[in-house]
């Protein structure tokens, strides 16, 4: 076994690594309960040799453990979302021809027959591990680590691949850039079944040495409880999950919110990802919390790719520079650089960038150009810095000629006063190509009419940007990661009458 991440472990032995509602486990901990797991899963053989093994476990220490115990024994990992229903488990347990399912026994009922059916072997993780150790293999950092699935705007989900190698790059750009130490200390309150939970948070901190807490599901008095505890360093979640601790800090009393603002206070860091952080939201959470919001920006296939530095300006709208060991270049539509101030897609490269989508070499093939990932995201460069203006297949709408970015248009529609949240969306219309469509949640009681909306909008839009069309929902749809989902945004759009 030559993986870094278990090198690094063992030179924090009595540390403690991962801290739960039932209680503290040291590196040493995870060590052996890792290895105790490795060996049960090899059982006869001397090494897993990238089989796949799925595996449906809640937040703790038993995660961990498991996630590196496949590691251990030559495995690939592959995550399944708490809570996806039994149709799309099935898909990515058949999709990544996973051989072993592992599954924590609140899963039995929805995991064991699917084991049955497909004839794979299920190990539940309430059965007696083996007493002693075997041997173990070598895993060379070149070999298929994880397998994440991501949601894509069509189709089925596509599984990422991602090496050790991949995976050690990602951990090694972070914590070069966000200076992660072993006195760290960070609460995760992210879903392990993506990157963002699983490298940035976890893995960057068991790298390191540090410490992570681990919450069984996020709930904002219980994570303000944590914060108020006042022994956290670093804090990572989407903007969702801030808007919620926002929520909960103005409905405290004022003795509470002062324990909350100062428990902020004793962070040296806090970081907003996954989706786009609202001005709105940036500077409310700073007259909270003291601290202007660290934003980057990153994805399943590349890990993180761009952040605000560390130390230094963070302009509000902006995603900063390419992370160390990290190239970015912006270009047109055929293929080639744009001058700053000119929006392309953004194209990365590097050791970061994921190995294939798993078994898919045509959509493996299709997402690279010369050595380069499209990520099929549009920004720009303003004095250095990255602008995002978002997904070109659904947040660039194309209306009247112009092409507008839903997520400026978005910007603007949360300064006003009578709208919570918001989602803009492009709908095919024949005469305009696209039609811009907002999607809103109202402040409580209180309405908007189509008229009074577009009325206040031309103060503040150019024209062609202001949504022709409005729908007002009591929440918009959200995908795990707390990210809108914009296509089913649009059915909203279709299924309703104009």
């Amino acid at each position: 076994m030559n993986l870094p991440l278990i090198t690094h472990a063992q030179e924090h032995n009595e540390k403690i690594a991962i801290v739960t509602a039932d209680g503290a486990f040291t590196y040493r901990d995870l060590l052996h309960t890792s290895s105790q797991i490795a060996t049960n899963l090899l059982q006869d053989a001397e090494d897993l040799q990238e089989q796949r093994v799925a595996f449906l476990i809640p937040p703790g220490f038993e995660y961990v453990a498991t996630q590196w115990g496949i590691w251990h024994a030559g495995g690939i990992a592959v995550p399944l979302c708490i809570s996806h229903p039994r149709p799309e488990l099935e898909y990515v347990i058949a999709n990544s021809e996973a051989s072993i399912i592992i599954a924590h026994p609140n899963f039995e009922a929805i995991l064991r027959p699917i084991a049955t059916e497909q004839n794979l072997r299920f190990i539940l993780t309430s059965e007696t591990l083996p007493v002693s150790v075997g041997r173990l293999p070598f895993v060379d950092i070149t070999r298929r680590a994880l397998i994440l699935y991501t949601s894509g705007t069509t189709g089925k989900p596509k599984g990422v691949v991602t090496t050790h190698n991949n995976i050690q790059a990602q951990v090694s750009s972070l914590i070069t850039a966000w200076e992660w130490t072993s006195s760290d200390s960070i609460l995760h309150i992210l879903p392990l079944h993506h990157i963002h939970g699983i490298v940035n948070v976890l893995t960057c901190a068991l790298w390191a040495g540090a410490e992570c807490h681990i919450l069984s599901k996020f709930d904002a008095e219980t994570t303000w409880n944590r914060i108020c505890d006042g022994d956290l360093t670093l804090f990572m979640a989407v903007p969702t999950i801030y808007v919620k601790l926002i929520a909960a800090w103005e409905t405290a009393s004022s003795e509470r919110q002062k324990s909350m603002t100062a428990g902020c206070a004793k962070m040296r860091l806090m970081v907003s990802g996954s989706a786009a952080l609202p001005v709105q939201v940036l500077e409310k959470w700073q007259t909270i919390s003291s601290h202007w919001m660290l934003e980057r920006y990153g994805m399943t296939e590349i890990g993180m790719a761009l952040s605000n530095p560390l130390h230094g300006q963070r302009d509000p709208g902006y995603v900063g520079q390419p992370l160390p060991f990290v190239e970015v270049r912006l270009v047109d539509e055929s293929g080639e650089l744009v001058p700053p101030g000119t929006p392309g897609e953004i194209q990365v490269k590097g050791p970061t960038v994921f190995l294939e989508y798993w078994q898919n070499p045509q959509a493996t093939a299709k997402a690279f150009r010369d050595g380069w990932f499209c990520t099929g995201d549009l920004a720009v460069v303003e004095n250095g810095n990255y602008r995002i203006f978002g997904r070109m297949s659904v947040d660039i709408i194309k209306t009247g000629g112009y092409k507008v970015s839903a997520l400026e248009i978005e910007e603007v529609l949360l300064k006003h006063p009578d709208i919570q949240e918001c989602a803009v969306v492009g709908v095919a219309d024949l005469e305009w190509g696209e039609r811009v469509c907002a999607a809103l949640v109202l402040q409580p009681q209180c309405q908007l009419t189509l008229e009074f909306f577009r009325n206040w909008a031309k103060e503040q839009l150019a024209v062609y940007k202001i949504p022709t069309r409005i729908l007002t929902v009591e929440e918009l749809p959200r995908n795990a990661m707390g990210k809108v989902t914009k296509p089913t945004v649009v059915e909203l759009f279709r299924s309703s009458s104009s």
